[in-house]
């Protein structure tokens, strides 16, 4: 063996010795909580969505579940970046699940590399040792915060199912509010039309409400601050006036309904015109291709000179 290739040997393997007497260190000393989190665990406002915090009893999770609880008591507080509370409460999905995902990712990604490296030398490829190393520390690192990036892309979805369901849901409560229902009813009788995940999670808000003593319009407003979702104040703003003041807001609902369709189809007219501008670099690429192909005889015939 090189001298080179020695050096580099001894270094990989005393970092794999400091690396296993750090995790046995680190498996041995407890966690430390993090305060804040735990305080807003055990808050009334937090246990108000048992789904989205709390986690089941060990025997109803799955590996995922089990290995995220884990994970939360093993690993050091914010070892994993800030949680996407928000983005999970939307998604109804566990915590744990969300830090399960996160570990088990890492580990896939840990053991990637040296798999596809065992493979590509028994064919010969002759890939030295330390490269996969280098390699599943990135990917690891890489595939540590896919789940974040899950998180937010499905919630952007998410809020936008919601939005366009919530239309519906305003022109639904102006109907009964003009069939005479009152406020109260009214909201409630149009979360009860829908079966979506949508009109399902209005009417369970809208059910907490006769025992928790918050009115409808308040249990949207803080539905709308925990879910990052504006278009609920302003259904809530409207509808206070309406249980408070007795306003009549027939229109008012329309002109808001017809405001989310709108913004929703501007976006959506927003989107198309990014995709059909970028169809056009293909198609242009082509055509500069194509007339190289047509000048290129041409023009080595003019350098080439006479023949």
């Amino acid at each position: 063996m090189a001298p080179g290739m020695l050096q580099i040997a001894v270094l990989a393997a005393g970092a794999l010795a400091g690396l296993g007497t750090a995790l046995g260190i680190w498996w041995l000393v407890p966690a430390q909580p993090d305060l804040r989190d735990a305080l807003e665990r055990l808050s009334p406002e937090h246990a108000r969505h048992p789904a989205n915090t709390a986690t089941p009893g060990p025997g109803s999770e799955d590996l995922t579940g089990q290995v995220g609880r884990w994970a939360m008591t093993r690993l050091p507080a914010g070892v994993g970046g800030p949680v996407p509370a928000r983005d999970l409460a939307l998604l109804r999905k566990p915590v744990s699940r969300f830090y399960g995902e996160k570990v088990l990712f890492a580990l896939l990604g840990l053991a990637i590399p040296p798999v596809l490296t065992t493979l590509f030398n028994t064919a010969g490829a002759g890939l030295p040792f330390y490269l996969p190393a280098g390699a599943s520390l990135a990917l690891a690192a890489v595939m540590f915060w896919l789940p974040n990036y899950n998180a937010h892309d499905d919630a952007r979805a998410a809020r936008t199912e919601f939005t366009r369901a919530l239309g519906a849901y305003i022109d639904l409560v102006a109907l009964e509010r003009l069939s005479g229902a009152g406020p109260r009813q009214a909201m409630e009788a149009a979360a009860a039309v829908g079966d979506s995940w949508v009109f399902t999670r209005l009417a369970e808000e809208l059910a907490r409400t006769r025992w928790s003593g918050l009115t409808p319009w308040e249990a949207l407003r803080a539905l709308g601050a925990e879910l990052a979702l504006p278009e609920l104040d302003d259904l809530a703003d409207i509808m206070r006036l309406s249980g408070e003041e007795g306003a009549q807001v027939y229109t008012t609902l329309r002109a808001r309904s017809a405001g989310i369709r709108t913004a929703l189809l501007s976006a959506e007219k927003a989107r198309a015109s990014e995709v059909a501008e970028r169809m056009t670099i293909p198609m242009s690429l082509l055509g500069v291709i194509f007339l190289a192909i047509l000048v290129a005889p041409a023009l080595l015939r003019v350098i080439g000179g006479p023949t």
